[in-house]
């Protein structure tokens, strides 16, 4: 699991490069609470750039589509 966690916050880091380093660290930990969710996450937004959207838009879609998990997320 600690080789997984790693892994997730150097993508996290690459990807999330011009987020300041407070909500990249509460991302990252949202990340590790639940990865496969943000796995479907990430498909389902390459997906729809694949069928035409904007990376924006996609992303919009998806997060309102998974709000409830993600809120929960929050929560933990």
């Amino acid at each position: 699991m600690a080789v997984q966690d790693f892994l997730i916050r150097q993508y996290a880091k690459w990807k999330l490069k011009d987020v300041p380093e407070a909500q990249r660290d509460q991302m990252t930990a949202m990340i590790s609470k639940d990865p496969e969710l943000f796995k479907k996450i990430a498909e389902e937004i390459e997906r729809r750039k694949k069928g035409g959207e904007s990376e924006m838009k996609a992303s919009m879609e998806v997060m309102k589509k998974y709000r409830t998990e993600l809120a929960a997320l929050l929560q933990k």
